[in-house]
C-alpha cells in the first residue's frame, strides 16, 4: 500500500515578500501555517507565512 506525499508548502517572508523556506503540514496544523524564522535578505528573524501555491 503506498502512502500519500504531503504536499509542500512555500514559506514567504512577512517582511520582503521573498520564498526561503519549503516545509510540510502535518495533520494537527489547522489554517495558515506562520513560524519566526531567519530571513537571509533581510538578515533578521521575521515572521514566515504560508504563500500560495
Amino acid at each position: 500500500m503506498a502512502k500519500k506525499k504531503k504536499p509542500i508548502l512555500k514559506m514567504q517572508c512577512g517582511t520582503c515578500k521573498k520564498v526561503n523556506y519549503f516545509t510540510h503540514k502535518t495533520k494537527a496544523t489547522e489554517g495558515k501555517l506562520e513560524l519566526k524564522k531567519f530571513c537571509p535578505s533581510c538578515k533578521k528573524h521575521t515572521p514566515h507565512k504560508e504563500a500560495k501555491k
